[in-house]
């Protein structure tokens, strides 16, 4: 069973309890390899323990950081910034390469926005990028209420839950918090506005389905990335929440698939160091 990870930051209240954040040694050869895996918007390490522990398994090294305002109190969300988020990822980024020879990221919605980012801040040192339905925008025509949302009330209806498989539950916040919503849309923006500094392998699972990201962001992606290597799976029998649906068991198989294809892909550009911040 994964140990949780104690240095994970926080903001004020307790952890729910399935929220924890987890680091799992891995075993025998895969052991040096490693997988960051990062959840969503309003949700926890739970909706990608399930993913980390099928990659544990296989022997890699698995680290799942719980996002500063997450698995607490929606309010906390509320006074994070997406610069926090950024810096927890960083932050757990390089403790896994300071334990593994290669590091691949895997991320879930928001948690694949932050993957891209980290790609961005860390380029030539990722070894691959798994994503799970990212997102990078929205098209609904009520987001443009947001901001005015935000200066009027700190929550709004939940976006967790969007799962087909029945009697999964998400852990996740049973509110939008709308302030935090407003730090999302700056991450999307700074990340839209960097693809070009993503050259890592890539291969993104997209549910045909999903009530909560529009496909606009993963055509987004494909379009402004300059990896060589661009795989998108179409997921037939899942909503947004993938990684815990009936097409769960394929993303877990087909990413440590992927994953053994990739080890040694990008050694020779590891350790090239991040990019300078007036080039980002």
């Amino acid at each position: 069973m994964p140990e949780p990870d104690a240095n994970s930051p926080q903001v004020t209240g307790g952890i729910m309890p399935g929220a924890e954040p987890f680091v799992i040694s891995g075993t025998g050869t895969d052991a040096g390899t490693g997988v960051l895996v990062l959840h969503g918007f309003t949700g926890s390490p739970a909706s990608m323990r399930p993913w980390g522990e099928f990659l544990a398994e296989q022997g890699f090294t698995v680290r799942g950081p719980l996002l500063p305002g997450h698995g607490t109190r929606w309010q906390d969300a509320n006074a994070t910034t997406q610069e926090q988020w950024v810096q927890a990822v960083v932050t757990a980024f390089d403790e896994l390469s300071a334990e593994c020879e290669r590091v691949f990221v895997a991320g879930l919605s928001m948690g694949g926005t932050l993957a891209i980012r980290l790609a961005q801040l860390r380029a030539g040192q990722v070894a691959g990028l798994i994503l799970v339905n990212p997102s990078l925008l929205t098209q609904r025509l009520d987001a443009k209420l947001l901001p005015l949302l935000a200066r009027l009330t700190p929550s709004w209806a939940p976006i967790a839950n969007d799962i087909k498989k029945p009697g999964v539950t998400e852990l996740a916040y049973p509110k939008l918090p709308t302030r935090a919503m407003m730090q999302l849309r700056q991450l999307w923006g700074v990340t839209r506005a960097n693809l070009s500094l993503v050259t890592a392998p890539l291969l993104v699972f997209r549910s045909v389905e999903d009530h909560v990201v529009e496909p606009a962001s993963v055509q987004v992606l494909l379009a402004g990335v300059r990896s060589t290597e661009k795989t998108e799976v179409l997921l037939e029998d899942s909503y947004h929440v993938a990684t815990l649906d009936n097409d769960a068991p394929r993303i877990f198989r087909e990413s440590v698939q992927w994953i053994r294809e990739h080890v040694g892909a990008g050694e020779a550009s590891r350790g090239a160091g991040t990019i300078p911040p007036e080039e980002r």
